[in-house]
Formats: structure tokens, C-alpha cells, sequence
């Protein structure tokens, strides 16, 4: 592999901002300095841009086995790269579920043919499957995931002593989507009983309501506190819940909280211009839950920011409330959401740098990647945070070929996109290159 120069950037990493060259050699980053001079190297002038550490997704669904006529990992792991996502951990709700050595191993096998960005994949637990999560080698796998209430997939695990024995004996990570399903049955009970089956997607977030996600996620916060397990919960949606969680530095922590682009993004108003369009589980829900958890980041009270990229196609979403699934698609443009809200002055640049490389590989002891250091994996975002970029059909990468940002004009664009010291997309173009690489963690 040939050598790399990028000249003259603006470097964001571990809470610092400085102007520096970085050399990538092979795979790997070989010298951070001013000044570098190689003249063998491939040269990037990055004047007047910004270079940040790969961003890691630690939750995305991709679809594939099974559900690929909406997504597959081939246009997922691009239209990740073309967002500056290099890195993406991704769910076992697929088909078949992906509860076993023998199927998780089958998605590594697609990823390592098809995926341009690194990757790694969650077992997924049951009500009884314990023995297959013990057997998971937590060196190459990234989590367990648990669906402490239903949604797509039919993966719910609500039998409590299999709870407590995944909480008690599970070396790995438990990822948890919390919503209490007693709690959303009862509410679409009450709301057919006004509505019929015509209920407005305004109710979402009645249905899958602030309680149904509290109890939930109350609960899990409570079996980890109980097994000392590693517990990290998901696409927080609720000021309520945020009095769970402790801020604090990552490292410090085995109860972390991660937010997604569509929770900091819109609100409960938006369902009257969006409808279906912006049905997620748990809801998208009041003002004032999405402004408390914006702060809750700054405040490092939430840990992580993913993006819970999900998507359905547009015929099944333009749908009645029941019949549409929720979910859509969000890693083409999560970095350039965040840089928007940057904008808006929400949140620093360390910040967001933090929550979406940083936190990610520290959570999950990823080996050697999220950060701009020497030694590391070159995973690595050039962005221009003076050059907008609109949101077309013609530029939507996902397999799906539609985003809930669709029209919307963002004010930075990501340039160029390096995996493992590979150029993979560059000047609003995808570089066929090598394939991305199987995540391991130092566990």
C-alpha cells in the first residue's frame, strides 16, 4: 500500500484542535507533525479542512440476510463511508436472527466480501439461548443485544429469569432497546378504542410512550447495578430517563447511555410535516426531550451518539400508522447533522468527536481505532465545514433511495473518507477499494 500525506488540516482529536500533517503509512498512522516532508507519498492538501478520527456507528441495521430487498451491507457500508463513517457494529434482527455462532458467522463471511467500511455484528439474545451468548468470543464480536421490547424483527426477550441469568453471566457488552411491552399494549388499546385502526402517527409517541421507555430502561440500569454487568442502553429518547445514568468520563463507567441523530434532531411538531417517514422505536418525542438530551451530551450524562440507521423501503412507509415500520435511514448524514448542529452552536467539535469516535472505541475496547494517534488504524474523515451539500435523490447512496433529510441543504460535506489506510470515497465519489476489516476488541 502506498503512503499517504495529508497536509496542512485541522486536526480534532481528544479534545484538542491543531493544525498538523499526518502521514498514513500501510494501514496504520505513522506520524502526526508539522512539516512532514515524503516525497513518495500520495499528497491531500486539507487547507482550510477539518480531519477527524473515523466515526464509529455502534448501532446499525443493514438488513442483510433476508430483508434485502430494503437494504444490504453493500450499499449500507457505502453510503456510511460517503458520510465519514468507517466503523459500524450492527443488529441481529435479521433473517434468520442472528442467535447463533453458526448465522453470526454467516454475516461475517457477507461483510468480508461486500463491506467497504470495518464492521462488526451483535449476537442477539432470546429467551433461550444462553449457552449460545456464552460461546461468543467477546475478542471478535462486539455485544450482546437485547430486545427489552418488541420492534422490528420479533425479537423481544421479556421472560424475567433469562434476563437475569444474560445480566449475571455475560462477559460482553449488553446493548439494551428498553420499552416495556405491557405498557405499549395497554396504550394501543386506549387509542383504538378512540381512533379505530385510523390512529395518527402523532399518537406514536403516546404509544411507545415516556413510561413505557422508563420502566424499561429503569429496569436494565437495575440488573446491571445488581451483576456489576456492562450495560449500555440505547437510542435514549426521554428527558426522564436521562436521571439514570451518571456524567462522567466513559472509562469510568459500566452503565453508559447512547443517543441517536433522529432523537437530537426533531420532535413530536415534526410528525404533523414527516408522518411515517420519522416512526422510530422508541418514538421521536417532545421538544423538550430532544433539547434535554442535547444537554445531557455536553453534560457527559449520554455517552455515545449512533445513528440506529434502519432502513424500510418508501412504499412501506407510506402506510397507515399500524401497517408502517418504523426505522429509516440515517448514516449517509449523521456527521453532517451533528456538524449542522455544530453550527447552531449545540455542540462543540471536541464533543461530537468524542460521542462519535472516541466513546464508541473506548466502550467497546476496539483495537486501535477512533482516534487520531500514531500506531492506531488510519480510519480517517476530511470534512469542509464551508461547503453545503443539498440532500437529492440523485445522491442518496442507501439501497433504499430515500432520507427523512431529503431536500434539506447541510453546511459541511465530508471529502474524503480513509479506511485502514485505504481511500474509499473521495470528491463525492465511492473508491471501489479493498474491503473494510472485522473489528476485534481488546478483551
Amino acid at each position: 500500500m502506498k503512503k499517504i500525506l495529508i497536509i496542512n488540516g485541522t486536526l480534532v482529536n481528544r479534545g484538542k484542535i491543531v493544525n498538523s500533517d499526518l502521514l498514513i503509512n500501510g494501514p496504520f498512522i505513522e506520524r502526526i507533525d508539522k512539516n512532514i516532508t515524503v516525497p513518495e507519498a500520495e499528497i491531500i492538501d486539507a487547507s482550510g479542512k477539518y480531519v477527524f478520527p473515523g466515526i464509529i456507528d455502534d448501532q446499525v441495521h443493514f438488513r442483510e440476510p433476508g430483508l434485502t430487498h430494503k437494504a444490504d451491507i453493500y450499499h449500507e457500508s457505502r453510503a456510511a463511508v460517503a458520510g465519514g463513517i468507517t466503523s459500524y457494529m450492527e443488529m441481529p434482527n435479521t433473517i434468520p436472527n442472528a442467535t447463533t455462532q453458526e448465522i453470526l458467522e454467516e454475516k461475517y463471511s457477507i461483510a468480508s466480501r461486500n463491506s467497504l467500511a470495518n464492521y462488526s455484528f451483535y449476537i442477539g439474545a432470546t429467551n433461550d439461548n444462553l449457552e449460545e451468548i456464552l460461546r461468543t468470543d467477546q475478542s471478535r464480536v462486539c455485544g450482546v443485544k437485547i430486545f427489552m421490547g418488541s420492534s422490528t424483527g420479533n425479537m423481544l426477550v421479556d421472560h424475567i429469569p433469562s434476563l437475569e441469568s444474560i445480566f449475571r453471566e455475560s462477559p460482553m457488552l449488553i446493548a439494551t432497546h428498553c420499552e416495556d411491552e405491557e405498557i405499549i399494549e395497554e396504550n394501543i388499546k386506549d387509542h383504538k378504542a378512540t381512533y379505530g385502526e385510523n390512529v395518527p402517527i402523532r399518537c406514536h409517541p403516546d404509544i411507545r410512550s415516556e413510561e413505557a421507555c422508563f420502566k424499561s430502561s429503569s429496569f436494565a440500569v437495575s440488573l446491571a447495578r445488581k451483576y456489576g454487568s456492562n450495560l449500555h442502553v440505547l437510542h435514549i429518547s426521554t428527558e426522564k430517563e436521562l436521571s439514570l445514568f451518571d456524567p462522567g468520563r466513559i472509562e469510568d463507567k459500566h452503565i453508559t447511555a447512547e443517543a441517536c441523530i433522529h432523537h437530537l434532531w426533531f420532535h413530536k411538531r415534526d410528525y404533523d410535516e414527516m408522518g411515517t417517514l420519522i416512526k422510530w422505536n422508541p418514538a421521536i418525542k417532545q421538544e423538550e426531550d430532544r433539547n434535554a438530551i442535547r444537554r445531557a451530551i455536553n453534560e457527559d450524562r449520554i455517552d455515545i451518539i449512533a445513528t440506529d440507521h434502519a432502513p424500510h423501503t418508501l412504499d412501506e412507509k407510506h402506510n397507515t400508522y399500524f401497517k408502517a415500520p418504523s426505522g429509516g435511514p440515517l448514516i449517509q448524514h449523521s456527521l453532517l447533522a451533528m456538524l449542522d448542529l455544530y453550527h447552531k452552536g449545540v455542540f462543540d467539535l471536541e464533543i461530537i468527536i468524542q460521542k462519535m469516535a472516541h466513546n464508541p472505541a473506548l466502550r467497546y475496547k476496539i483495537d486501535r481505532r477512533g482516534f487520531l494517534e500514531e500506531g492506531y488504524y488510519a480510519d480517517v474523515v476530511i470534512a469542509d465545514l464551508d461547503r453545503s451539500i443539498n440532500v437529492t435523490e440523485e445522491n442518496i447512496i442507501s439501497k433504499c433511495g430515500w432520507s427523512p433529510f431529503l431536500g434539506y441543504k447541510f453546511r459541511s460535506s465530508v471529502e474524503s473518507t480513509i479506511v485502514s489506510g485505504k481511500i474509499v470515497y473521495d470528491q463525492g465519489k465511492i473508491v471501489e477499494s479493498e474491503n473494510g476489516e472485522r473489528l476485534l476488541f481488546n478483551r
